[in-house]
């Protein structure tokens, strides 16, 4: 599990495609301290295995059901990513509870400055948008962040300055795919809900009487 809180931006130092997966290798800093092999850091996101690391350098195997389910796919050599270790409960919870398996792909269809922050207007899928409530926390390329407006086809989000200066959110450009992670409770409720409405007793209105 991760917080959506990004240590620190790495870089795609090298891209070794195999048939239908990738080897990537990563330069980073801050997360490959007391990193071990087997352990997990969240990049743009994405929930990866270190398999191989020096001093400045780990190393990761993309499997084709990531790939085609991210934007993973679309980095290159250069490219820069976000970076999270996994979550120690012995820390804060400064974002969300964020698992890293990302649910879909977005793309940043508008940017607009609001004084000192700036909208970011990103067209997702209804499957995707179904998740989404105003208000409600979402995982961008595994940032946390707030979602301040939904439509039928996108939502919007807010950067302050530090979000856009600590995270590669800063350098997107119009155009570019965005890694999603909707909010795990909307899919487990949906779970219980669905498939029990009609003799299990669980109702809409059950949920709102305990907090739902």
């Amino acid at each position: 599990m991760f917080t959506g809180i990004v240590e620190e931006i790495g870089t795609i130092r090298s891209i070794q495609p195999g048939s239908k997966s990738v080897r990537i290798a990563i330069e980073a800093d801050v997360v490959l301290e007391g990193t071990k092999l087997g352990d997990s850091i969240a990049t743009n996101g994405v929930c990866l295995t270190v398999t191989q690391l020096d001093a400045r350098c780990f190393w990761a195997d993309v499997m084709p059901e990531t790939l085609k389910r991210s934007g993973l796919g679309e980095l290159r050599t250069g490219s820069p990513v976000n970076l999270e270790r996994a979550l120690r409960w012995d820390g804060r919870l400064g974002g969300h509870l964020v698992s890293g398996h990302i649910d879909g792909t977005g793309r940043l269809v508008a940017m607009d400055r609001d004084d000192n922050a700036v909208w970011y207007t990103i067209s997702a899928d209804e499957a995707l948008l179904r998740y989404v409530v105003e208000k409600g926390s979402i995982t961008l390329d595994g940032v946390s962040l707030t979602v301040a407006e939904v439509g039928r086809s996108h939502f919007r989000v807010s950067l302050i300055p530090h979000t856009r200066q600590i995270t590669a959110l800063g350098s997107k450009r119009i155009g570019d795919c965005l890694n999603i992670e909707v909010d795990i409770i909307a899919k487990y409720v949906e779970k219980l809900f669905g498939p029990r409405t009609e003799n299990s007793g669980l109702s809409l209105e059950y949920l709102q009487a305990n907090g739902f």
